[in-house]
């Protein structure tokens, strides 16, 4: 499985991911705000994607933020047929491999009590990571709780 840079052509790729979770980040293809995000990524060198392997689709997308010494994973998702099948744990990866190091790694997840917390299978993706659990943050925009998770590299 290949990871690479996000370009301007993977925008619409990106954007069917995104319609793809919108039941549990809340609305973000029509978002300005999400277009702003992940043009700004694409341009800094800080979106990553896996395609399939006929090039046609992507099966994943991360945009991350930050710099040394605190990065941040902004957004991650994963095509619906393509979880559990190591696409996440590649992207963020590939990620981190990019991080100047002494660093943290910061990432808000889904909270313990949220629906999709299990759904998901965000929060013990990210543990397996080596990411901890932190403090409580801002809910998300359905209302529903979230939770810092922090990853230290030495």
């Amino acid at each position: 499985m290949q990871v690479t840079a996000g370009a301007p052509p993977d925008v619409g790729g990106l954007l069917a991911l995104a319609a793809q979770v919108e039941g549990w980040f809340g609305p973000m293809v029509d978002d300005p705000g999400f277009h702003e995000a992940m043009d700004r990524a694409i341009q800094r060198g800080t979106a990553w994607v896996v395609r399939s392997s006929d090039g046609r689709d992507l099966l994943g997308g991360l945009l991350t933020g930050g710099r040394a010494p605190a990065y941040r994973l902004n957004w991650l998702v994963v095509a619906a047929s393509a979880r559990g099948r190591g696409v996440g744990s590649a992207l963020v990866r590939r990620a981190i491999a990019s991080y100047v190091r002494p660093c943290r790694v910061d990432v808000v997840t889904f909270g313990p009590d949220h629906p999709a917390a299990s759904d998901s299978g965000a929060r013990a993706f990210y543990h397996r990571l080596g990411f901890v659990a932190g403090a409580d943050a801002p809910p998300g925009p359905d209302g529903g709780s979230r939770q810092w998770f922090h990853r230290t590299l030495s």
